[in-house]
């Protein structure tokens, strides 16, 4: 087996509590590099339109890549794949933290789980080793009690990744979490449910192996001359991480304000990075093998909220507990962000649901009656924190809520659905496709519902250049020609981290991609070019897509929610701007030689090789009529 892998994964039997060892052939490696993308071909094979994603028969993948155990900066990453309970499609999710390093320093590759265990458990994994371990005692605790506990029998050198009570009770957009009150988190799609409904408490990893490095010499002095370049690039987000950016993403209009309704919000200044660098953080934390730093730890000392102590808001989070809902106490915020943290809930999808129920509040369509007597007030951070806990026991309006914002719309009616924000029943993230378009694409046409991540074609447009795939410096925001060629080509490029798990923070540290691509080929062994890698990408992309298509999605479901394309921010840095979605969609088929209705071709399938999956495609087909 090449460098950088360990060429096994685990497939683990819930039902039968037992571990068979795959042998992963090498060809695969290098078709699907690792991460999603190897995780991908997987779902694909071992589920069908069938497949209940709360059911036994659905998997749970967790899969590291050849990047992941060496000293590449910020390979610290695990994906977490399987069938999503939250939109019902392509189900991927992303963490930092140490999870990832412990199960390749223990042996593994990646685990595929399947089944269900009769009684609640969890797994411990040491050297090569895989052991089943009664965890009905831990159901019920938060992430953070579950860590400390499965510690004291697993010893301090292991990593706990988990779910919390949201998990167990089937919230649809529960994650997984690692690292105690340092919180990592799977969060996206709602994963956690899916562990939850194996009755799977935790996985605990620790290992003592190594992962060799075809070139380990060449490759710690690559490292060493460019650590200094990306910790001087990167002071910023270290000082005041990711929240760091809160006041200017308002003043462009990129910040999504009062459930997406506002162009401004003067109180963003209050929960943003820098007032938190001057007022709770406590410290910073770091993923290992990453000079960067953007974890923050924070300690509210006083007021209603003084019991907060761990892991500080992100700015997703600051944004979706803060901004979506005119909540301008970063202390509030800070509590919520911990409430979601020890429940096991993603913040993003937490705080666009609450939006949400805020607005259908304020238009009369849930009464006090709805809500258990709860206020739903704009700016009401009490019934904020209400709102987290209901959602997670799944409590009286929470049972509504925690099946997320399209569903939740579904089951409310009243015209609730025109304000029910999602894209393929996914809550967006803190990024206004109405201040840069090409995040218009990016939300339409990520495989799991709406996403910046899986594109990162924002950061050409606001943050920096990459001349080696065509751009030579940043593009202008509300450009609209050959938008959706560059949504494709960024896609190809996030779907490769994905795989190798490299952090996208480091494109913005000075890395370029032929640093990259040196990493890799160090690491391997594999003599790759970054045009190989890029088709790589493609070819993961492009399968992801195909699992949808086998799921029904079509142009269809390529749609933005009417308020992001047809009402503009009424002020600020976005006003009076809206994107063309349809002209920019139809230049993103073109570029990726997919049909009108946003089926890969049979011609791109095979060029691909993925030709396995032509049935797929192939009855999108247009006969000739006789």
């Amino acid at each position: 087996m090449n460098n950088g892998l360990h060429g096994k994964v685990a497939i683990i039997d819930l039902d039968k509590k037992a571990v068979e060892n795959f042998e992963v052939p090498e060809e695969l490696y290098r078709l699907y590099i690792g991460g999603s993308g190897l995780a991908a071909k997987w779902l694909m094979d071992m589920t069908n339109t069938n497949t209940d994603p709360l059911g036994p028969e659905n998997i749970l993948i967790f899969m590291t890549g050849p990047m992941v155990g060496t000293k590449v900066p910020t390979s610290s990453r695990f994906a977490v794949v399987s069938k999503s309970p939250l939109t019902g499609l392509w189900g991927e999710s992303d963490c930092g933290g140490s999870w990832g390093l412990k199960l390749k320093k223990a042996g593994y590759d990646g685990l595929i789980i399947k089944g269900t265990a009769s009684d609640p458990v969890f797994i411990n994994i040491t050297d090569n080793k895989i052991t089943f371990h009664d965890a009905t005692d831990y159901w019920g605790m938060d992430t953070y009690e579950t860590e400390k506990a499965i510690k004291e029998v697993t010893g301090k050198g292991s990593t706990i990744a988990c779910i919390g009570p949201a998990g167990e009770n089937l919230v649809r957009f529960a994650g997984i979490f690692t690292d105690g009150k340092d919180a990592r988190t799977a969060g996206r799609t709602g994963l956690g449910a899916v562990m939850g409904s194996k009755k799977l408490k935790a996985i605990a990893v620790s290992g003592t192996g190594k992962v060799n490095v075809n070139n380990e010499n060449k490759l710690r002095e690559n490292i060493k001359k460019l650590v200094p370049l990306i910790k001087e690039n990167t002071k910023v987000r270290r000082a005041y991480g990711t929240s760091g950016g809160i006041e200017t993403m308002e003043r462009i209009g990129n910040l999504p304000i009062k459930n997406w309704q506002l162009g401004n919000w003067e109180e963003a200044k209050n929960i943003s990075g820098q007032r938190m660098a001057s007022t709770i953080l406590t410290g910073v934390y770091h993923c290992p093998t990453c000079p960067i730093g953007c974890g923050r730890k924070v300690k509210v000392a006083e007021g209603p909220y003084a019991d907060v102590e761990g892991a500080g808001p992100e700015y997703e989070t600051v944004s979706s507990l803060g901004a979506y809902l005119l909540v301008g106490d970063l202390n509030a915020v800070a509590k919520a962000n911990e409430l979601c943290n020890r429940y096991g809930m993603d913040t993003i999808s937490t705080g666009g649901v609450i939006a949400f129920a805020m607005e259908a509040y304020e238009k009369g369509i849930l009464t006090l009656e709805d809500t258990g007597g709860i206020k739903l007030d704009w700016g009401n951070a009490d019934s904020v924190l209400q709102l987290i806990k209901l959602i997670a026991e799944q409590k009286g309006i929470g049972k509504i809520l925690g099946k997320g914002v399209k569903n939740a719309a579904d089951t409310i009616g009243k015209g609730a659905d025109e304000f029910a924000i999602h894209v393929k029943g996914l809550e967006p993230p803190a990024h206004d496709p109405r201040a840069v378009f090409s995040t218009a694409v990016a939300y339409a046409t990520s495989n799991r519902g709406a996403c910046h991540l899986q594109a990162m074609s924002y950061a050409l447009e606001l943050a920096f250049a990459l001349p080696e795939i065509g751009y030579p410096e940043t593009v202008d925001r509300f450009e609209v020609e050959n938008k959706g060629r560059m949504t494709a080509i960024m896609q190809n490029l996030s779907s490769v981290f994905d795989s190798l798990k490299l952090c996208k923070f480091i494109l913005y540290s000075g890395i370029s991609l032929k640093d990259i691509v040196e990493w890799v080929n160090l690491v391997t062994g594999w003599n790759v070019s970054i045009t190989e890698l890029l088709e790589s990408g493609e070819r993961l992309y492009n399968l992801k897509r195909l699992y949808n298509v086998r799921e029904g999605i079509t142009r269809k479901d390529d749609i933005l929610p009417e308020r992001l394309i047809s009402q503009p921010r009424p002020t600020g840095g976005a006003e009076n701007k809206l994107p063309p979605l349809v002209s920019m969609l139809d230049d993103y088929y073109s570029y990726r030689n997919w049909t009108d209705e946003g089926i890969p071709s049979v011609e791109k399938i095979n060029q691909l090789g993925l030709s396995e999956y032509n049935s797929i495609v192939k009855k999108f087909e247009i006969n000739d009529v006789i």
